[in-house]
């Protein structure tokens, strides 16, 4: 099983991200990984890619992933040129994890109608997965007009996509794609989607998906105190960030000292076949250092 990490200060600054991934790699994880998000002032992420691009320069193996990148919203040729071009100077290593948005908010700044989003995000899907893999985007007389620089990953970045809910699932099963679970979804919410999830590949008569990714918050430290600081930052965090504030922490964070974070690990791993994790940072009011001293326990977990 790998181990990722999201950047766990998001300031929008590719200087500032560039130097957590440097981190993360020196300690060993496989993945660095951006959120999408727009108009949420200096916290915004709204061009994932151009960031990891400035991950790329100063890192030299670690993974450069995409946890949500909103299809619906963008033309399907320009986006499949940025990614050739972030996996072409990263030297292919993009995880693209893609996503339709549920912001309604969202939609309407891009005059996208909501209804229409999923729509959207497989036409767009074809057209880049085509474009990807050499076919003509366009006819101009007579000639061809391909798509270059290509992606140096064949026949593309492995595409990971983001869901919540059960049309969403049904969407990545019918793709045949590995998908990447809510980060706050109960361990049995997680396994009821991805029973979901496979039933659809296998009614979609396509191969099994071998990826499964689960993303989880996580916090790892000896200080009883501090983690239960953590917990309760987080309990309040999910009833203004995230769309559903119903589950207790404990449901969808993985918080506490070392030994019962490993077991907790393992316990998705056997409960879920899950082959790649991505720890989940960014908890209010944890410091810089109290959060890279809790991914360097995790990455000797991992090890």
């Amino acid at each position: 099983m790998k181990i990722a990490v999201t950047a766990w200060a998001l300031t929008g600054n590719g200087s500032d991200l560039a130097a957590q991934a440097e981190i993360a790699e020196d300690m060993g994880f496989d993945g660095f990984w951006l959120p999408e998000n727009h108009f949420g002032g200096a916290a915004a992420i709204p061009a994932p890619l151009m960031l990891l691009a400035s991950v790329a320069s100063r890192t030299r193996r670690i993974r450069l992933g995409t946890t949500s990148y909103l299809l619906p919203i963008r033309h399907p040729i320009l986006a499949a040129e940025e990614v050739a071009v972030l996996d072409r100077i990263s030297d292919g290593r993009v995880i693209l994890g893609i996503g339709r948005g549920f912001q309604d908010s969202l939609f309407s700044a891009f005059d996208i109608p909501v209804r229409d989003k999923r729509k959207h995000f497989r036409a767009n899907l074809d057209r880049m997965m085509a474009a990807w893999q050499g076919e003509p985007i366009h006819h101009h007389e007579g000639e061809d007009i391909l798509l270059a620089p290509l992606p140096v990953q064949k026949p593309y970045p492995p595409l990971w996509v983001a869901a919540f809910g059960p049309l969403a699932i049904r969407q990545a099963g019918q793709l045949g794609l590995p998908y990447i679970a809510s980060p706050v979804e109960s361990l049995e919410e997680l396994q009821r989607n991805i029973e979901q999830h496979q039933s659809e590949v296998a009614g979609a008569a396509l191969p099994p998906v071998q990826e499964i990714p689960v993303m989880r918050t996580i916090f790892v430290s000896a200080d009883r105190a501090q983690n239960q600081s953590v917990c309760n930052a987080l309990r309040q965090e999910a009833g203004g960030r995230f769309r559903s504030a119903d589950a207790a922490v404990e449901d969808w964070a993985i918080v506490g000292e070392p030994a019962f974070v490993r077991d907790q690990i393992e316990r998705y791993r056997e409960s879920l076949g899950m082959t790649y994790l991505i720890a989940r940072g960014r908890i209010p009011g944890v410091s810089h250092t109290a959060q890279v001293e809790s991914h360097r326990l995790l990455a000797e977990l991992a090890g």
